[in-house]
């Protein structure tokens, strides 16, 4: 078998099969002085490696091929191999077949980290024994030896991953919402809503869906064997959670169950309300209690990179949501805040139309500090809408939006881009701009602190 990339998801894979007695090689177009350690530990496993660039005899002569997430599906050698009769995986298809216990897989253009890390915050505080994993930092293929009867993989799930399954099939599947993203990959809308909806695909009706009903492109791949619940902030739902004047309840064979106040969820924006509804539906049908779930709500404390509040400054908010990577998840960052923002933009662009930025920075923001490779078009698609500034680097930006914001202000990196231009990716960036926030508040003599 053939395992392509060695990037995280890429060594575990290969270490797994190799440690199930598969006969792996496992190909990479860097080099192996860009790989650190992880050369030495695959040959020690007895992976043989093809490094510096693929060779199309190599994907022809595999039984299985499975390429790592950032491999687009389209991929010359993975087309010409599929045409050959080659079998082609992604990494949680293989890792499906030797999971045991239940399995909620989440999936979404934005809130998918958010919403999978407090599923799986709500059911390890109900005594759960649950495994984080997936897009959101662990790859799924690591945990499925430590899995068993009674036990709950809770994993992100990126369309990457999911248009190259076969039998994945998750008791709970939550489809959270759908806006334009990865285009540059998927091409078209159709094709990326395609992928994500294979969620879907092999559940049964013992298994539940739930989806968004305040997202209409989502609401299109309402799926037919499975048991639909929904989720909404607008209206009362059939099955599902909503809200129900300042409360979120559980709606259940037309009774409602009250879970808690509104107010209590302890994280800012309306997309994080859509998130809680989100984990709340899933974490019920999961069996547990709505009060251990609101206990659990009220105890999380975000993702790191989500809308992360790094520091006040002078009276200068600063929060990191690096993993803003589109343009909706920036419309939702500025959404999250009452106005006088100062917000960073930029980085690699996706195919993504930032006109729709306009209305809401004109409304929000009073700067817009543009960095990396796409700040040229997003110049063009937002002039007029707010006071621009070229930084060209997340350090420049900073240095700007530190000299420029007053009391009051909020200062927040939401690039509506993928990172790749300068960064290694969004965790990396988000790094880089928190510690550069505490270099500028070690300057100003403050103490940083947990905002409350």
């Amino acid at each position: 078998m053939l395992v392509v990339g060695l990037a995280r998801t890429g060594v575990a894979t290969a270490l797994f099969c190799s440690g199930h007695d598969a006969i792996v090689t496992a190909t990479e177009t860097r080099g192996e002085n860009d790989l650190g350690d992880a050369p030495a530990k695959l040959r020690e496993a007895g992976v043989t490696l093809e490094l510096g660039g693929h060779q199309e005899k190599t994907y022809l002569a595999q039984d299985l091929i499975i390429p790592s997430p950032g491999v687009p599906a389209d991929d010359a050698f993975l087309v010409t191999a599929r045409s050959k009769g080659v079998t082609i995986w992604s990494e949680v298809e293989l890792a499906y077949r030797f999971l045991e216990g239940k399995l909620i897989g989440i999936t979404g253009s934005n809130g998918k980290t958010t919403t999978t890390t407090l599923v799986h915050h709500i059911l390890r505080s109900a005594g759960m024994e649950a495994f984080l994993a997936g897009n959101v930092g662990t790859p799924l293929i690591s945990f499925v030896e430590e899995t068993r009867a009674g036990t709950v993989a809770v994993v992100e799930l990126s369309s990457f991953q999911l248009e190259l399954v076969d039998t994945f099939r998750p008791d709970i599947g939550v489809f959270l919402n759908l806006t334009p993203d990865h285009l540059d990959r998927h091409k078209t809308m159709e094709a990326y809503g395609g992928a994500k909806s294979r969620l879907f695909a092999n559940q049964t009706e013992l298994d539940a869906a739930v989806l968004n009903a305040d997202d209409a492109p989502t609401v299109r791949y309402k799926p037919k064997k499975p048991q639909v619940f929904w989720f909404s902030r607008k209206e009362r739902v059939a099955q599902g959670a909503c809200v129900s004047g300042d409360e979120i309840v559980i709606v259940h064979d037309g009774k409602e169950e009250i879970v808690m106040k509104c107010a209590e969820i302890p994280l800012v924006g309306a997309h994080n309300l859509e998130n809680v509804l989100a984990a709340v539906t899933a974490a019920r049908l999961a069996g547990v209690d709505a009060a251990t779930i609101a206990k659990a709500v009220r105890s999380f404390e975000g993702v790191e990179h989500r809308l992360e509040f790094v520091a006040e400054i002078r009276g200068v908010l600063y929060y990191n949501d690096s993993k803003a990577t589109n343009v909706d998840a920036t419309l939702k960052a500025l959404d999250a805040f009452p106005g006088r923002i100062l917000i960073i933009l930029g980085g690699k662009d996706k195919g993504s139309d930032y006109t729709v930025l306009q209305k809401p920075l004109r409304e929000k923001a009073i700067l817009a500090l543009l960095i990396g490779a796409a700040a040229d078009k997003i110049e063009k698609q937002i002039t007029g809408s707010v006071a621009i500034e070229r930084a060209a680097t997340i350090e420049c930006a900073v240095e700007i939006a530190s000299h420029a914001a007053q009391p009051g202000d909020i200062v927040v990196l939401a690039p509506a881009c993928a990172s790749f231009d300068q960064f290694e990716n969004y965790e990396h960036h988000g790094r880089v701009f928190k510690e550069l926030v505490r270099q500028i508040g070690g300057k100003a003599g403050e103490i940083f602190s947990k905002k409350e």
